[in-house]
């Protein structure tokens, strides 16, 4: 078989003509995940129909909180869905050292003034993919545990969505949990190697650009927030605020004038200090807005076709994601995978989104 193939997504409007794609993000909030939520509700070529809560970052019940006071801060109004406790097979691990006691860092956000769905994230799921069939765009930014779930209620779900984006993994790449093993996927390895499978099996080769799409820690960890970034991002929403330094006493709070950019910061800031002690550096890697533009926009990264697995079993690889990229299982490619990408693209993209858009909340 053929080495791995330099390949492009497809790109189609909706079927009614809309420039705003239907989107459903399934999200374990989490400090970037709450940078992808902000990035959405700030473009206008998308307009969220619902939003998956999966325990990951923090339990599930805490996601649901963040979630809806995310919403309540900017004053959107999108069905939020609780979806499973724990993964399908293993105890619930949490990253609370990573994002924050409560998973947005310093921030604080206002009391929660929505309420949950009346079904489950999975049934969220199928209900929007039935609502829009052959548009929905579905992003996963935490484990896969409620898409794993909604597919065994809908087999047909890959084919009534209109693109998959996955940020989990690390292809050729070290892990961010184990030595080899990224963090969504290794909180739930059994739901991450069912949706690849399960996924593949319901397009077959009649569909090649139906793939998923997947995002790595060896594409995400490239898009590195830092101080300087973050106050472009306060400057563009018109908001007065102290630029950020690894000087500062550790907890320090943003001085902000505006509510969204306060909000970011405080949590960013929290993130920043993570990954200083982690040796990285004063900065933080947002995986999850650059899963959140490229479902948007599958442009804006560079993509080769693979087979891929995730390994369940081994005692020191378990979670790992293996991409066969020599066809040596002798399977089809079942992914998109993200190789490459220009940073600074993407901020600049985010900045000119989610800056405006603050500025209309403050």
């Amino acid at each position: 078989m053929a080495g791995p193939i330099v390949s492009r997504v497809s790109r189609v409007s909706g079927a009614n003509g809309s420039s705003a794609a239907p989107i459903f993000v399934d999200v374990d909030t989490g400090v970037d995940d709450a940078m992808a939520l902000a990035y959405l509700l700030a473009s206008d070529d998308a307009r969220i129909v619902g939003i998956a809560s999966t325990a990951g970052n923090v339990p599930v019940d805490q996601v649901c909180a963040n979630n809806l006071g995310l919403l309540a801060l900017c004053g959107a109004d999108v069905p939020v869905s609780r979806g499973s406790d724990r993964p399908l097979a293993a105890p619930l691990r949490t990253a609370e050292d990573t994002h924050g006691p409560e998973g947005l860092g310093y921030a604080r956000l206002p009391s929660r003034d929505g309420t949950l769905t009346d079904y489950d994230a999975a049934t969220a799921w199928v209900k929007a993919a039935r609502d829009h069939p052959g548009e929905l765009i579905g992003l996963v930014t935490g484990p896969l545990t409620n898409l794993a779930l909604a597919m065994r209620i809908e087999p047909a779900l890959p084919r009534l969505l209109r693109r998959l984006v996955v940020m989990g993994g690390a292809f050729d790449y070290r892990g961010n949990t184990t030595p080899v093993a990224e963090w969504n996927i290794s909180v739930d390895p059994e739901s991450g190697s069912e949706v690849f499978t399960v996924w593949s099996a319901a397009w077959g080769l009649d569909r090649p650009t139906h793939l998923p799409i997947v995002l790595g820690l060896n594409l995400t960890e490239n898009i590195a927030m830092t101080p300087t970034i973050l106050s472009r991002l306060a400057a563009a929403a018109g908001s007065a605020t102290t630029p950020m330094s690894v000087l500062d006493d550790r907890g320090s709070r943003s001085a902000a004038s505006n509510p969204l950019i306060r909000v970011l910061e405080d949590a960013m800031r929290f993130y920043f200090e993570f990954h200083f002690d982690q040796g990285e550096g004063y900065l933080a890697h947002l995986h999850d807005p650059l899963a959140a533009a490229v479902a948007l926009d599958p442009d804006l990264v560079r993509y080769e076709q693979a087979t891929i697995d995730v390994e369940l079993t081994g005692t020191l690889t378990r979670g790992m994601t293996v991409a066969d990229w020599r066809g040596h299982w002798g399977r089809q490619p079942n992914a998109h995978i993200g190789v490459g990408v220009d940073p600074e693209v993407f901020f600049d993209r985010f900045i000119a989104r989610v800056g405006p858009y603050a500025a209309t909340l403050g």
